[in-house]
């Protein structure tokens, strides 16, 4: 039988795979978000290939592949419910990361595509320290002429977002766009935009990837351990 509130909370109850150090004695923790059509376990590869040890991993499964059905530059209204659902989960993550004596700031986001634009849809509406937030071909979500008028700090959280100047599916207006209305918020934002590249993530956004969490959560090992 489907769930009583499948309606309203599409993405509720959805698995989360988990990894990396357990919460309680993690350094810090990190929600990553999959792209459309693919799953918790594709950025959680992604992920270990960028976290620092001693961190707790946690990558979010939708709903049937997909946070939400149109574009992130259509009207938003047309995404509902399962925009709406998708930023919920993100927040009850990062809620039970605090939970576990681990807070905001020492939390990082991070997606990939339709992962990344959740990502820093959720940084933008919730805005407050993180240790890092990291859309690899992302940008926030909304249509054409949006304003992008958050309230609130990020307090100088490290944002990077890096895409193709010419994907197909992350306009890199938008791409400015975000970067520009998060900067606003007060992070400290790194954009790159990548001359001819796919839709993919490049070796240079990895590298970057790396270089924030370090710093936030501290120098991975080098003695041949799996972080």
């Amino acid at each position: 039988m489907p769930r009583p509130d499948a309606a309203r909370h599409p993405h509720g109850g959805q698995r989360v795979l988990m990894g990396g150090a357990p919460h309680d004695s993690a350094r810090g923790g990190l929600v990553a978000i999959h792209g459309r059509g693919a799953g918790a376990e594709d950025i959680f590869a992604l992920a270990k290939e960028v976290v620092p040890p001693d961190i707790a991993i946690l990558a979010p499964q939708a709903a049937g592949n997909t946070w939400y059905p149109y574009r992130f530059l259509e009207p938003t209204e047309r995404n509902e419910p399962y925009l709406s659902s998708a930023l919920q989960v993100v927040a009850d993550l990062i809620a039970q990361l605090g939970e576990h004596g681990i807070p905001s700031q020492r939390v990082a986001l991070l997606g990939f595509s339709q992962g990344a634009c959740l990502a820093l849809e959720a940084t933008a509406r919730n805005p407050q320290r993180y240790a890092g937030v990291i859309g690899f071909s992302g940008g926030l979500i909304g249509p054409p002429g949006t304003s992008f008028d958050f309230a609130g700090s990020l307090d100088g959280t490290p944002v990077f977002i890096g895409s193709s100047d010419v994907d197909p599916h992350i306009p890199k207006e938008r791409v400015e766009e975000s970067a520009a209305a998060l900067d606003r918020l007060g992070a400290a934002v790194d954009v790159r935009l990548y001359p001819g590249m796919g839709h993919t993530v490049n070796r240079d956004e990895l590298e970057a990837a790396r270089s924030i969490l370090d710093d936030a959560f501290g120098p991975r090992q080098r003695d041949g351990g799996d972080g």
